[in-house]
């Protein structure tokens, strides 16, 4: 079965004005890589963007820091400002390479988020999800954006969900369906 790994971005603005990962984006790529170690990937995706014009990406940035198997096709998308465009805009890369199972690599915040617009989109497409997640420390920011970001979810999978219009995949269903289908969580390294 063709399988991939995906990576969600994530960043901040630092006081000079630059785009950054931070260290729970580069912690996802480090179990990314671990994950590709054992079992090769037919391709990995970095997935983010940048708020700061013609500043690096999360995708690009995320990409720099790989050092896993370098026999690995690394895509980058850097378009995706949130989590459900991350989901939208990598979908039809998977597609177009066959991809039947993809592992999505998150920190443990945003894991819900991504069970819900992963997990209830990739499978109408033929792709069965899992998910990886890395430890992160459940700040009181980090918390609250979480908790914002709940709020819009239903709207966001919607919007993200009629951006793929006319993907049509065999086995396919309807693409107005709004369902769940959350997949498994499987240890890292498994």
């Amino acid at each position: 079965m063709s399988w991939a790994i995906v990576i969600p971005g994530s960043g901040r603005t630092g006081p000079a004005g630059a785009y950054r990962i931070g260290p729970r984006a580069v912690e996802c790529v480090r179990a990314a890589a671990r994950l590709a170690e054992p079992r090769r990937p037919r391709v990995v995706v970095f997935t983010g963007w940048s708020p700061v014009a013609g500043g690096p990406s999360e995708a690009d940035q995320m990409r720099a820091a790989w050092d896993g198997p370098d026999d690995v096709e690394l895509l980058v998308e850097t378009s995706a400002t949130i989590t459900a465009e991350n989901m939208s805009r990598t979908l039809p890369l998977l597609v177009e390479r066959g991809v039947r199972e993809v592992t999505v690599v998150c920190g443990s915040l945003h894991l819900p988020r991504v069970r819900f617009y992963f997990g209830g989109v990739y499978p109408r497409h033929g792709i069965r999800c899992s998910y990886v997640r890395t430890r992160q420390v459940p700040t009181p920011p980090a918390l609250g954006r979480e908790l914002v970001a709940v709020a819009l979810m239903r709207r966001q999978r919607r919007r993200a969900i009629a951006e793929l219009g006319g993907l049509h995949v065999a086995g396919q269903v309807q693409a107005d369906a709004v369902g769940d289908a959350p997949g498994r969580e499987v240890p890292e390294g498994a």
